[in-house]
């Protein structure tokens, strides 16, 4: 096998590099937060009964998005320190093995999405109506999502070889197909949300056979071969440990969400509308953070495998300073102005009114988000994994499910909303 040329992972300058790294992650990220953007902007326009089952249908998302990102973040970590140590047969080993797991991952929503699409409404409380929306849209995301998942992981192969530009055109390329085919189904073809969903799928498909055919091809750095896919235990065990962290940020998603919305359908539809706007408006608003620490994680793990510590020190400071300052700046911009945000979503005066009010109170703790990803994510590129999972579930699980079941017995509806505030 050909040995890649020096990565310049290791040799261009950290600041000049953390952007030429994670500019495009960031556009990528936002790229991709226009998915679930562009479904609920449309969809919101058919009814709030069509919004409210999708709203319920995210956690399910989010749970999957949690094992695609965790399988492609432990890949990311290990590769980017595999090649910064100079394995580059190694790498190429767990490139593939990370491919392997997500296929396996796919089998299990294949499953759900055949079988148990349905009951997860129901099990929240839905009536009959939303429950039909929720199954049209949740069974064709969860049938066809083996573009979601192998985009996902395709993406952090890409990253972890610096080539951060091609995961940014892979994004684009399927948000635009996005935000084309959901005029066209939802309401041309008069699909509803099953359009919504059908538009979604496709289009992450799409970006998926784009981004394989590169890694294919004779540009990419990283040779994918069919003999390294028999499973090897230590790679594959390193592999989930370090993509454990991220998993549980974002799996656990998918039971606050559950919580949420349930204890919310207690005092009204229109609480649980407020949610997927508040919701939505924080993934938007978190996704820069997210595509700045996927741009940082390789270069710290590549550095951090090469023994530069001066380089994965500098790193850090750059990514934290960022990552903490301009999360401050967007929130205390949302928190200020929660209407204005609230109408690019919706015309429902009635909602808007609500979110106005809950808004603020939802996102009062995030204003020091930023720090806490930033070390999360260093954790993970140095290969703490223990001191990263605590992290992860200390703000979902250990502090707001219990305080989005307590909360309101005391502040009613807006106890819901403050337990996110509390536990951040």
């Amino acid at each position: 096998m050909e040995q890649p040329k020096e990565n310049k992972m290791g040799t261009m300058p950290v600041n000049k590099l953390l952007v030429t790294m994670s500019l495009p992650m960031v556009i990528s990220m936002i790229l991709q937060a226009l998915y679930n953007i562009v479904d609920s902007i449309f969809v919101s326009r058919l009814s709030e009964d069509a919004l409210t089952a999708v709203s319920m249908a995210f956690p399910m998302q989010n749970l999957m998005i949690g094992v695609a990102g965790g399988v492609g973040v432990g890949t990311n970590a290990l590769l980017s320190r595999a090649l910064g140590e100079g394995r580059h047969e190694e790498a190429d080993k767990m490139a593939v093995q990370g491919i392997f797991i997500t296929a396996c991952s796919y089998i299990i929503f294949l499953a759900i999405g055949l079988f148990f699409a349905r009951e997860f409404f129901v099990i929240q409380g839905a009536n009959e109506v939303i429950a039909d929306y929720g199954y049209d849209y949740l069974s064709v995301i969860l049938i066809i999502s083996f573009g979601c998942l192998f985009q996902m992981i395709f993406e952090r192969l890409l990253q972890a070889t610096g080539r951060t530009f091609y995961s940014m055109i892979t994004q684009g390329t399927g948000a635009i197909i996005n935000i084309i085919l959901d005029p066209i189904f939802i309401f041309w073809l008069d699909m509803g949300v099953k359009g919504a969903a059908l538009a979604t799928v496709l289009s992450q498909a799409c970006s998926a056979v784009w981004v394989l055919s590169f890694l294919f091809s004779r540009r990419a750095s990283l040779p994918l071969e069919r003999r390294y896919m028999k499973l090897e235990k230590s790679i594959v065990l390193s592999m989930l440990a370090l993509g454990v962290s991220p998993f549980i940020m974002a799996s656990t998603e998918s039971l606050v969400g559950f919580v949420l919305n349930s204890s919310l359908k207690e005092f009204g539809d229109i609480y649980v509308s407020a949610l997927t706007v508040l919701q939505t408006s924080m993934q938007f608003a978190s996704v820069p953070l997210t595509g700045f620490a996927q741009g940082f994680v390789p270069v710290a793990s590549y550095n951090y495998g090469h023994g530069d510590k001066r380089r994965v020190k500098e790193c850090f400071r750059i990514a934290l300073i960022t990552m903490f300052s301009f999360n401050l700046v967007l929130m205390l911009f949302m928190i200020g102005f929660p209407a204005i945000v609230a109408s690019a979503f919706t015309s429902d005066t009635r909602l808007i009114e609500t979110v106005r009010w809950t808004m603020p109170v939802f996102l009062g703790g995030m204003t020091i988000f930023g720090l806490q990803r930033a070390c999360q994510n260093m954790f993970v590129a140095l290969g703490q994994a223990r001191i990263s999972i605590f992290i992860a579930l200390l703000r979902k699980v250990i502090l707001l499910i219990p305080l989005a079941l307590i909360l309101p017995h005391f502040m009613g509806v807006a106890g819901v909303y403050a337990a996110e505030a509390i536990s951040d």
